[in-house]
């Protein structure tokens, strides 16, 4: 049972995401990625536009859903997740333009500078997790192939 392919593949990927994750590299994107969302749904209160509803309650929830999003997803096994990148780089995508886009007028000063950064900061974390997600796939696909075809030599 031990040598089933699906149980030595399964083993694979969890190695590979392990190594992805254990990185300096892969548990600083995560670490940011985490703070980022956080910062995002206290941003509001931090940067003093709580006076605008709209943008505080999406700020909240948008900036919850991507901490949770980076750091269950991503922080567990990046490759398994790699569809929650996409879905991390769409909330960052919104963050940057929710001030124009939510009802009400929203955009100030304060909420344009606030949202751009911190939404442009999400984006790029989460093109960083889905390289890191790409990279350990490829690397484990590479390995396999080449453990194929050492095994087709020596057969």
């Amino acid at each position: 049972m031990e040598t089933h392919p699906d149980i030595v593949d399964m083993r694979a990927r969890h190695e590979t995401a392990e190594r992805a994750t254990s990185t300096p590299q892969g548990q600083a994107v995560g670490t940011l990625a985490f703070l980022t969302g956080i910062y995002l749904a206290a941003s509001p209160w931090i940067t003093g536009f709580n006076g605008l509803p709209t943008l505080a309650v999406n700020n909240l929830l948008v900036g919850l859903a991507y901490a949770l999003l980076m750091s269950g997803g991503f922080g567990r096994a990046y490759e398994r997740t790699h569809g929650m990148a996409w879905g991390a780089c769409a909330l960052g995508a919104w963050t940057i333009i929710a001030p124009w886009v939510v009802a009400g007028d929203v955009s100030t000063t304060k909420t344009i500078t606030n949202n751009v950064i911190t939404g442009a900061v999400a984006l790029l974390l989460a093109l960083a997790a889905s390289a890191a997600a790409r990279a350990a796939e490829s690397s484990r696909m590479h390995r396999g192939a080449v453990a194929t075809r050492s095994s087709w030599t020596h057969s």
